[in-house]
């Protein structure tokens, strides 16, 4: 309908107009085929507005009970222009049955928790970083960083901390 408007505001022709917003004059003045899915759109939307609950699957067999052969496809496509679509229930959330409050530390080198972080240089090479935490004071027992820890490395590191005088009571993961 830009064309219209061109022609109507400026006075220029429908040629003119037609090539300044570069569109094919057989294309502007083509009228839109009658739409062929307009007695199924109805039929749907009665269908839905009957079962509210009903998905575009359990409406194709309502159709198809009713004698309509149409594909399942058709019937989906049209479903979704019309705005038919189910709205997603929201899962509720239950709390489980095996909640446990863990007890939180009451003293230094009680609970420690430890994990590994890594990131990439700016070069692409990769670095990892074991951290190891006092969760009583949020105090770092170590820092170990290199591009590659191994668990025999990480079990060293936790032998020389306990031979430092630090050791934990519980390590969390």
């Amino acid at each position: 309908m830009a064309v219209r408007h061109v022609v109507e505001t400026h006075g220029y022709s429908e040629r003119r107009a037609c090539k300044l917003m570069d569109i094919n004059r057989r294309t502007y003045r083509r009228v839109p085929a009658p739409d062929r899915n307009a007695d199924l759109r109805v039929r749907l939307k009665e269908l839905a507005e009957e079962r509210r609950r009903f998905g575009s699957h359990r409406l194709l067999t309502l159709l198809r009970r009713d004698g309509w052969v149409v594909n399942h496809k058709r019937v989906e496509r049209v479903y979704h222009q019309e705005g038919l679509s189910l709205r997603q229930r929201r899962r509720r959330k239950r709390p489980s049955l095996l909640l446990l409050v863990r007890p939180g530390p009451t003293g230094a080198n009680q609970h420690w928790a430890m994990d590994f972080v890594s990131d990439s240089l700016a070069d692409g090479r990769h670095m990892r970083v074991l951290t190891v935490v006092d969760l009583w004071d949020r105090r770092s027992s170590c820092l170990e960083t290199d591009r590659s820890i191994t668990g025999e490395r990480v079990a060293r590191r936790l032998d020389a901390l306990r031979l430092q005088g630090q050791c934990p009571q519980v390590i969390r993961g």
